[in-house]
């Protein structure tokens, strides 16, 4: 069983594109919450992160951060097992 990832973004964010392509090419399903046009989600993920940037991305309850974040969890291979163990 996989671990739920969410990811706050926007459409055309180019770490939010690269972050949907990471997770895609891993065969990774996952919630992607727009915060585009929806000032009250904007909020929702500033409460829950403490960030304002856009992505950022939840495996199972952890808070990962933003795309840098994950992209170095997977060169350091630790992403995949986090996606199997959250």
């Amino acid at each position: 069983m996989s671990a739920e990832v969410k990811m706050y973004s926007t459409r055309f964010c180019p770490y939010c594109v690269r972050a949907r392509s990471l997770l895609a090419n891993k065969n990774v399903e996952f919630i992607d919450i727009g915060v585009d046009s929806e000032p009250d989600l904007r909020r929702e993920m500033v409460e829950l992160s403490g960030r304002y940037t856009v992505p950022q991305i939840w495996i199972g309850s952890r808070h990962i951060g933003g795309y840098d974040d994950i992209a170095l969890l997977d060169r350091q291979g630790q992403l995949d097992q986090m996606l199997k163990t959250a």
